[in-house]
């Protein structure tokens, strides 16, 4: 059972929360792909009419900014509970490395 899991009614108020900051952060990586989409859309329609058979340069924009999407969406759909087992493990290295 993941540490954040409990069956206590006076908790719902605290899953809410959790369940809106997610849906939250979903709905803003997706207008963040849409953004990412869009912007080198436009830069790569650039290239294409002012030097249709030159260097690719939107790839700079694309590759660099795509990083950034990448991490976001690590950020939006990793799983952020932990085992129980995970716990206890960080606490007895805790003990013995203090």
């Amino acid at each position: 059972m993941a540490i954040n899991e409990t069956t206590e009614p006076d908790h719902d108020a605290a899953w809410r929360e959790r369940a809106i900051k997610r849906l939250k952060k979903r709905r803003d990586f997706y207008g963040h792909v849409l953004v990412y989409a869009l912007v080198n859309a436009v830069l790569v329609a650039i290239w294409a009419v002012t030097d249709l058979h030159g260097f690719f340069w939107p790839l700079f924009p694309i590759l660099g900014w795509g990083v950034a999407v990448v991490l976001n969406a690590w950020d939006v759909y990793r799983n952020d509970a932990f085992a129980e087992e995970q716990i206890q493990r960080e606490i007895e290295y805790l003990r013995r490395h203090g």
